[in-house]
């Protein structure tokens, strides 16, 4: 599968953090990240609408065909605190559905598997990935951004065809 640009987005309800990241070769390119803020005074529509304004805009202004976004984690301890994620969530995928951008969801186990070696992964682990990634001298502030950067790289390594493997079906059927 080509990529072409990949939106990453670690939801939240008072900072969605979100990268835009698009390969180039081998290479990856940090196009633009940042976060987009609710303003915590508001009602619940209200907040949800501002991170759905805040990402449709991002998504008008830098044209990802591709949206990558952090599951949902819940805790049986915490159960209002995924309700309200998920409000959150689902703005931010009727920003994708309505430009037409294919989502495609990640646990954070897996994107720290897959950036540090292990799913249990420190954020201080995680931002320094990041900053070896991209060669940055500090981690990206604040640390949802370093999590969106990292949800659009998982995105795009486990997307990213294998160079170098046949296919091995079509020597077998050759053969018979």
């Amino acid at each position: 599968m080509a990529h072409g640009r990949v939106l990453g987005i670690d939801p939240g309800l008072n900072l969605t953090g979100y990268a835009v990241l698009e390969p180039n070769g081998a290479a990856l390119r940090l196009i633009e990240a940042g976060v987009v803020r609710s303003t915590a005074r508001r009602s619940l529509a209200e907040r949800v609408k501002q991170i759905h304004d805040g990402v449709a805009e991002v998504v008008q202004a830098l044209s990802p065909t591709a949206m990558a976004v952090e599951e949902l984690f819940s805790h049986y301890d915490r159960p209002k605190t995924a309700i309200l994620m998920g409000h959150a969530r689902g703005a931010i995928c009727l920003a994708a559905a309505n430009a037409g951008i294919p989502v495609s969801s990640y646990a954070a186990t897996q994107v720290k598997k897959l950036l540090t070696g292990s799913g249990r992964a420190p954020k201080w682990q995680m931002q320094l990935a990041i900053c070896r990634e991209f060669q940055l001298q500090e981690p990206p502030q604040p640390p949802d951004v370093a999590d969106a950067m990292a949800i659009a790289l998982c995105h795009i390594y486990s997307t990213r065809p294998v160079i170098g493997l046949k296919d091995s079906s079509k020597s077998r059927k050759q053969a018979s």
